[in-house]
């Protein structure tokens, strides 16, 4: 599995940095985690490329450019403050956090589950279930429960 400790450490770290633009690997598991915060708002646009920029042309990629590949990101900021402050991790690779539908409903009701501390207004939970990755209302929508990854505010 793709190390999403560092996938939410490099976003959180453009924004402090005030960065516009930031790449990260392309990993089929970083694409779905950045296109829930693409759909959430936390960015301004996602694109392929490689690691010198994005691409202009379409470029798929193989065996041979595979290491090369990265997704570009386009950080969003509101008067001049970063639209995402904190990405947070919830599982970690040492322990797993593993929720049932209803959990997933406790927390997204302000309820708290297990050891995990209710939504906040504005605040994202993406979790990884098996019909892919999902935001927690679309899981809950499709009532499957799953991985719970992290949390974006």
């Amino acid at each position: 599995m793709p190390r999403l400790h560092d996938l939410c450490s490099r976003i959180q770290n453009g924004f402090r940095a005030r960065l516009q633009t930031i790449a990260i690997p392309e990993t089929k598991m970083n694409l779905a985690v950045v296109n829930i915060l693409y759909k959430e708002g936390f960015l301004s646009s996602v694109t392929r490329g490689n690691h010198i920029g994005p691409d202009l042309t379409y470029t798929p990629t193989t065996n041979e450019n595979v290491a090369t590949r990265r997704l570009w990101l386009n950080l969003k900021y509101k008067a001049n403050n970063p639209a995402l402050s904190k990405l947070s991790l919830v599982s970690k690779p040492s322990k797993k956090v593993h929720f049932t539908v209803n959990e997933l409903k406790n927390i997204a009701n302000g309820r708290r589950a297990q050891f995990i501390k209710p939504l906040q207004p504005g605040e994202v939970v993406i979790v990884n279930t098996n019909r892919g990755v999902l935001e927690i209302q679309e899981a809950i929508e499709k009532n499957v429960g799953g991985e719970v990854m992290c949390r974006a505010l």
